[in-house]
């Protein structure tokens, strides 16, 4: 009996049906490695937000400040450059015939570009209809020839960008008195417009000092009388900013010279085309023809 238990299990080990005794083949392999746990990918700080900020509403025949965000480095209005002071300060104006909508962008060191919509309030301005006049006299032979090399010297001045900081200072009025002519006033003759007026005028006797309405740099002082502007001096008060005083009866300063607000730079007169002693006080920022009385204020009693 003992022999043929013996004999079975001989005979199923044989046939595979028992496992042979001792550990497995699979048991004595070693378990595969596990990959070690890889950290996480840092998260990029988030980058702080970019505004452009304006100190004010901007109007036709107006100027406003603003502040560019940090790390920009450049800036643009309508798609034309804006210079930028250290301190990312800057200063945009508007046409009298500006249109309902401006934008200003910001290019950043980061890549990014930051956009502002301003929205440019309308004026309503002083027209005059002349349906009986024409609109002007042929200009004369002498006019003609002088006109053009006049009007290449003021351009060339109004381009100087000088390094001074009166365009930060609130403008103060360069002469008080009662105001004759107002910015943006317009004739249409005979249905067709004439030039608006580009300046403010105040009507003062002639020799009343005129003063600096901010700081700047004396650009042009005609030696002798232009045939419409008669004795003009220009300020340059920086960031392409500057004042144009016309018809004085003297300049007191010369080309360079360094002006501070409140400071006599000249005389009221009635030289030029004009009618009678006042002075036409006008503003421009680059190629935008501004209000003086609207960035001055009301004129004082």
């Amino acid at each position: 009996m003992m022999r043929w238990r013996r004999g079975l299990i001989i005979a199923l080990t044989l046939a595979g049906c028992v496992p042979p005794a001792g550990p497995s083949a699979a048991a004595s392999r070693p378990a595969p490695a596990r990959p070690a746990p890889q950290p996480a990918p840092a998260r990029a700080a988030p980058l702080p937000p970019a505004i452009i900020s304006v100190d004010g509403p901007a109007n036709q025949g107006g100027l406003t400040l603003g502040t560019a965000p940090e790390g920009t480095e450049s800036l643009t209005l309508d798609g034309q450059a804006v210079p930028l002071a250290p301190d990312r300060r800057f200063l945009i104006a508007f046409d009298r015939d500006a249109g309902p909508v401006a934008t200003l962008e910001a290019r950043l060191r980061d890549g990014r570009t930051v956009s502002r919509t301003i929205a440019v309030a309308p004026r309503a301005w002083r027209i005059e209809r002349l349906d009986r006049v024409a609109k002007y006299p042929v200009p004369s032979a002498e006019f003609q020839r002088r006109r053009p090399e006049e009007l290449a010297r003021i351009a060339a001045a109004r381009a100087i960008d000088s390094p001074v900081d009166g365009w930060r200072q609130p403008l103060t009025w360069p002469v008080t008195g009662r105001i004759s002519g107002l910015f943006g006033a317009q004739r249409i003759y005979r249905g067709e417009p004439g030039s608006y007026h580009s300046g403010v005028d105040v009507a003062r006797p002639t020799g009343t000092p005129v003063m600096a309405p901010a700081d700047g740099v004396v650009v042009l002082a005609a030696a002798s009388p232009f045939t419409l502007e008669g004795n003009l001096l220009i300020i340059d008060h920086g960031m392409g900013l500057n004042s144009a005083f016309l018809h004085l009866s003297r300049i007191d300063v010369p080309v360079g010279a360094r002006v501070r607000q409140g400071q006599s730079v000249g005389a009221v007169g009635a030289t030029g085309r004009a009618s009678g002693p006042h002075l036409h006080w006008a503003m421009k920022w680059r190629d935008a023809r501004i209000d003086p009385l609207l960035i001055a204020g009301p004129m004082p009693n």
